[in-house]
C-alpha cells in the first residue's frame, strides 16, 4: 500500500488516531504539570468523546487507525520485543541492576498488555511481584505508588509525536521530556507493524536514537501545503536546529523544493503553529485573530540535489503561503472578536482544526463564535463535542496523524 500526504486540505483517506486509556486514569493532580497537561480530566467521558470523533471521520470514508492496537499488533511482529527492549530497558534509563529484569518483564507480558503498559505506565508496586530479590537503588528511592515507567497520555495528540510529508514520514525527536518516549512507540509500528513494513515510504527524521536534545521537531508544527512545499512553526517545540536537520533531510531526498518558516512566539498558548492557525480549504486559513500582523518567516530553497539550500527572510508571510498554494487571493479568516473571548477560545484550540476534504474541517463545538464566522465564510465546520477532550489542549487536528490524504486538484 502507498502512503502518502500530499496536503493539509485533500480528500483525508487514512489517519491514525489514539483513544485514551489507562495512562489518562493516572493523572493526578501531583502528575499533571510534569505530564504536560492543566487539569486531571474525565477519563471515561473523554474516552466517549473520542469515540464520536473516530464516528465522524469514518462518516466521511476515512480509514482509521487505532494507535493502541497497532503498537499491539507490531510488538507481536518477528524481532519487534527484542528491539524494543534494546531501546526501552537501558541502564540509562533504569540503572544497570533493573536493565535485565525488567527485560524480562517486558518479555513475560503478551502484546495486550505490553502496549498498554508502554502507553499507560509501570507503577513499582506493580512490578515488584516479577523483581524479588533484585538490589537497586532506583528500586529502594522510589515509593510503591511511584512510576517505574512514566504514563504516556500526551499519545492523545498523534499529530506531534509523528508527521507524514508526502512519500515518507518524520518521526519527532520531541521538545519535553514528559513526550519523548512516544517516539519509540512510533518507531517500533512504522518498523515492524506489517501495514508499514511492507509498504514503500521514507524516514526522513528520528528513526535512530542519537541525541536529539537540541534539535527539535514536533508534527503540530508541519503543514504540507502542497506543490512541494511545506511549512513548518518555530517556537516552542521545534527548534532552529530541528528545523535545519529535517530541511536537509527533504531536500536531500528530493521531495519538497521549498520550506517557509514561521518564526510563533515561544509561549504554551503558541506551543505548535496549529494551535495559531490551520489551512481549512484550499484558499483559506483559520488564524488566531490576535497574532501578530506581521510574523517574521523565511523561506528555505533547494540549492541543487545535496540537501543544500538557501534562506531568505520574507517581507510579507501571507502572499508567499498563497504563491506555494497556487492561488491568487488568500483568505485569512480571523473571527471578529475582542481579545478576551480569542484568548478564551485560543485555550479552547478554536483554530484546530483538522480538513477532511476542501471546505469541511472537523472542531470542537464549543468554540462558538469562530466556528460561526467560519460558516457564514462557506466552511462547513462538523462540530464535535470536546468538553473533555479539550482540557488536554489539543483539538481535532492534534489529535490525528494522517498517513494517507491527497492532493489538492488545481
Amino acid at each position: 500500500m502507498t502512503l502518502s500526504v500530499d496536503s493539509e486540505v485533500g480528500a483525508l483517506k487514512r489517519v491514525i488516531v489514539h483513544k485514551p486509556g489507562l495512562e489518562l486514569f493516572r493523572l493526578t493532580p501531583a502528575n499533571i504539570d510534569g505530564l504536560l497537561f492543566d487539569d486531571v480530566m474525565w477519563a471515561e467521558k473523554a474516552r466517549a468523546e473520542h469515540d464520536a470523533f473516530q464516528q465522524k471521520l469514518r462518516s466521511f470514508g476515512v480509514e482509521v487507525f487505532e494507535f493502541g492496537s497497532l503498537l499491539q499488533q507490531a510488538i507481536d511482529a518477528p524481532g519487534a520485543r527484542e528491539w524494543l527492549t534494546d531501546r526501552l530497558t537501558t541502564e540509562n534509563r533504569f540503572g544497570a541492576a533493573l536493565e535485565g529484569p525488567l527485560s524480562r518483564l517486558l518479555d513475560s507480558h503478551d502484546s495486550r498488555q505490553l502496549a498498554g503498559l508502554m502507553i499507560g505506565g509501570l507503577l513499582k508496586r506493580e512490578a515488584m511481584p516479577y523483581l524479588e530479590g533484585v538490589d537497586s537503588l532506583l528500586l529502594d528511592y522510589l515509593g510503591p505508588d511511584d512510576f517505574l515507567l512514566s504514563p504516556l497520555p500526551n499519545h492523545l495528540f498523534q499529530r506531534d509525536n509523528s508527521a507524514w510529508i508526502y512519500g515518507g514520514v518524520s518521526v519527532s525527536p520531541m521538545a519535553k521530556p514528559a513526550r519523548r518516549r512516544e517516539t519509540i512507540n512510533s518507531r517500533l509500528i512504522y518498523n515492524f507493524h506489517p501495514l508499514f513494513r511492507d509498504a514503500d515510504f521514507q524516514f526522513y527524521y528520528g528513526n535512530d536514537s542519537a541525541d536529539h536534545s537540541k534539535a527539535t521537531v514536533e508534527g503540530g508544527d508541519i503543514h504540507v501545503l502542497g506543490n512541494r512545499h511545506v511549512m513548518i512553526g518555530m517556537g516552542e517545540r521545534t527548534s532552529p536546529q530541528g528545523l535545519e536537520v529535517l530541511a536537509e533531510r527533504l531536500f536531500r531526498a528530493g521531495v519538497v523544493d521549498k520550506i517557509i518558516v514561521i518564526e510563533l512566539p515561544k509561549t504554551r498558548a503558541f506551543m505548535h503553529l496549529d494551535t495559531a492557525m490551520t489551512q481549512i480549504d484550499r484558499d483559506a486559513f483559520s488564524v488566531y485573530p490576535y497574532l501578530p500582523e506581521v510574523l517574521r518567516s523565511f523561506t528555505l530553497t533547494a540549492a541543487g540535489d545535496s540537501g543544500a539550500y538557501t534562506v531568505v527572510e520574507n517581507k510579507e508571510l501571507f502572499p508567499v503561503v498563497a504563491d506555494a498554494l497556487g492561488v491568487n487571493n488568500l483568505r485569512v479568516l480571523r473571527a471578529p472578536v475582542d481579545r478576551l473571548e480569542a484568548s478564551r477560545e485560543q485555550w479552547d484550540d478554536g483554530n484546530n482544526f483538522l480538513a477532511v476534504k476542501p471546505g469541511v474541517i472537523v472542531g470542537y463545538q464549543r468554540n462558538v463564535t469562530t466556528n460561526k464566522y467560519l460558516a457564514d465564510q462557506g466552511i462547513e465546520v462538523v462540530g464535535l463535542d470536546g468538553g473533555e477532550l479539550g482540557r488536554g489542549r489539543g483539538g481535532p487536528r492534534c489529535m490525528s496523524c494522517p498517513i494517507d490524504r491527497e492532493a489538492v486538484a488545481s
